[in-house]
C-alpha cells in the first residue's frame, strides 16, 4: 500500500520560506477557495435583500401602526417575505461562517444583522473585506 507523500522542507518552497505547496494540495486549495468565494457571493446578494426588506419592513410597521394607513392589502406580503428572506439568509450565513471556519461571534454579528436596520449593509461590507482577504492570503500561500 502507498502513502501520500508528504511535502519535504528540504524540497521547493515558497518566498516566504515555507514548503511548496504539492499539486494536490494546490488543487484542493483552489477548489475550497472557488466554494468560499460562491459562499460569499450568495452572502452577498442574501445580506442585500434581506437589508431591503427589513427596511421596507421598518416603512410598513410605521405606515400601520403611526399614520394608520388604510391600504394594508397592498403591503401585507412585507413581513411574510422578510421572514421567508430571512432564513434564506440565515442559510448562506451559516453556510459561509463554516467555509472562512470564523469564529462564534462573527456568526452572532451576521444573524444580527438581518435584524437591525441598515447593519446587513454594515456587516456585509466588513465580511467581504475580510473573507476577500483571508481568500487572498490562501491563494497567494498555494500558488492558486
Amino acid at each position: 500500500m502507498t502513502t501520500p507523500a508528504s511535502p519535504s522542507t528540504s524540497g521547493p518552497s515558497t518566498p516566504g520560506g515555507a514548503p511548496a505547496a504539492t499539486s494536490e494540495q494546490a488543487e484542493a486549495a483552489r477548489t475550497a477557495i472557488r466554494k468560499a468565494r460562491g459562499a460569499l457571493a450568495r452572502y452577498r446578494v442574501m445580506a442585500i435583500v434581506t437589508g431591503v426588506m427589513l427596511l421596507l419592513l421598518c416603512v410598513e410597521l410605521v405606515l400601520n401602526y403611526v399614520v394608520k394607513v388604510s391600504w394594508e392589502d397592498a403591503i401585507r406580503w412585507i413581513p411574510f417575505a422578510h421572514g421567508w428572506i430571512y432564513v434564506i439568509y440565515l442559510v448562506t450565513v451559516v453556510d459561509l461562517w463554516s467555509k472562512m471556519r470564523w469564529t462564534f461571534g462573527r456568526l452572532v454579528a451576521q444573524v444580527l444583522a438581518g435584524v437591525v436596520p441598515v447593519m446587513s449593509f454594515i456587516v456585509e461590507k466588513q465580511v467581504h473585506r475580510d473573507a476577500e482577504a483571508k481568500l487572498q492570503v490562501l491563494a497567494d500561500q498555494y500558488g492558486v
